[in-house]
């Protein structure tokens, strides 16, 4: 399942405490340091956003490469993927997927420092498919990034840092 991507190796866990015991310390050692750049995979044909494909940050040279699928699973790498190369091996799909440095969701927060990361848990009353899906939160001074789960792809969320929703959980990812 690497979607063609030059050293994409997903490592895909469900539930916050396995994310937590496996990136949190990482994620917040984040804290402080500034984002300079992204990349997203788009097709070259319409540009649309192919949201399978992992979203990557770079924090000032820590690679981070967010990628949801299922219901429920996360996977997070870690400076792993060379964004330069192709992502090859679609020749049977209609369109081609190319990194992208480009989205308007994302270039507002490019420069700034990062204030604090937060791992939001989804505990919805009665339960439900998604429940216990893992939204990683990166708030700037100017607001709030958030690579969510869209239902088997990545969703970008952007806006005002605010408390979560009912039936959300925030966690500190180094506690």
């Amino acid at each position: 399942m690497d979607m063609g991507i030059s050293s994409f190796k997903p490592s895909f866990l469900t539930g916050i405490g396995a994310i937590q015991r496996a990136h949190g310390s990482r994620l917040a050692a984040l804290t402080g340091r500034q984002l300079t750049g992204f990349a997203v995979v788009r097709f070259a044909e319409d540009g649309e956003w192919f949201a399978d494909c992992p979203v990557v940050l770079d924090f000032n040279g820590v690679q981070v490469a967010v990628c949801h699928t299922k219901f429920d699973e996360l996977s997070i790498g870690w400076d792993t993927i060379d964004t330069r190369a192709a992502v090859a091996g679609w020749e049977w799909f209609e369109f081609t997927p190319q990194w992208s440095s480009s989205d308007e969701r994302l270039e507002p927060f490019i420069g700034q420092d990062l204030c604090e990361v937060a791992l939001l848990e989804w505990r919805p009353p009665g339960r439900g498919p998604a429940a216990g899906t893992v939204t990683l939160e990166f708030a700037f001074a100017e607001g709030c990034l958030r690579i969510a789960n869209g239902l088997d792809e990545n969703r970008i969320e952007t806006g005002a840092t605010q408390p979560p929703q009912p039936g959300c959980i925030r966690h500190r990812p180094g506690c």
